[in-house]
């Protein structure tokens, strides 16, 4: 449970750090925005981060007591029905972090508020189908798995270049293939955090520019354009700016 909270607390918490600062105060990476950011995210929006972590990790927590149920042939169909529905609850409740988080870190509101208040923002503009099509999620994975694959291979070559390399696991005749999965999980760890900061990124600036394009158009004149001409080219039924 622990382990669950604090793995969801790390990812919240980088989720929450993006928020508004003037161009000058970002200019680099240990700006003033940063420094802020992390403040924030460390003191008076850690509560919230802590209470989306902690329902997360509970769910999590439920799914693994089911899964070690399912063994027990006299549960077995119980035990499907329960994991399928707290599966369904903690894929909600990831979902609604992955949004409420931004507006944490935009704007400072609590964990509720936020949540409530995003969606609205949402179902206002008539940006519910819009956000409901990002692909940005399963793009970042692809990439995390084209990562560890690419770390797998260069363990296998590390592998066959030196003997030496694995014998102290003493791994037996599986060393190369060995070698391919450490080097696998360590590329999926390393690059699923770096693209967990990617995608805060993204949901940020969709809510920044869901609730303020004309911000948006005074500071990046030409990139507002440019996402303006995009989203108006992928949803023409829409009416996405007021």
């Amino acid at each position: 449970m622990s382990y669950l909270c604090s793995q969801s607390l790390i990812a919240y918490r980088i989720h929450s750090m993006f928020r508004w600062v003037a161009p000058e105060e970002a200019n680099s990476c240990c700006s003033q925005g940063f420094r802020d950011s992390l403040f924030r995210s460390t003191t008076y929006s850690f509560g919230s981060i802590c209470l989306g972590s902690l329902l997360v990790a509970f769910i999590q927590a439920l799914r693994a007591l089911v899964g070690s149920v399912k063994n027990n042939e006299d549960c077995t169909c119980l035990a499907c029905i329960l994991d399928c529905f707290l599966g369904c609850i903690e894929g909600a409740l990831e979902y609604l972090n992955k949004w409420a988080y931004a507006f944490v870190g935009l704007y400072g509101m609590n964990y509720v508020e936020a949540g409530r208040s995003v969606f609205e923002l949402f179902e206002t503009k008539g940006w519910s189908s819009i956000i409901s099509d990002d692909l940005c999620d399963r793009v970042l994975e692809l990439i995390c798995v084209g990562v560890g694959l690419l770390t797998g291979l260069i363990g296998v070559l590390f592998a066959y270049s030196d003997d030496q390399l694995l014998e102290a696991l003493d791994l037996g005749d599986y060393e190369k293939l060995d070698a391919f999965f450490i080097g696998l999980i360590i590329g999926l760890v390393f690059s699923s955090i770096l693209m967990s900061v990617v995608g805060a990124g993204v949901n940020a600036v969709i809510v920044c520019f869901c609730d303020s394009p004309q911000e948006f158009e005074a500071n990046h004149p030409e990139l507002s354009l440019e996402m303006r001409d995009a989203w108006v080219l992928a949803w023409p039924e829409l009416v996405i700016f007021e």
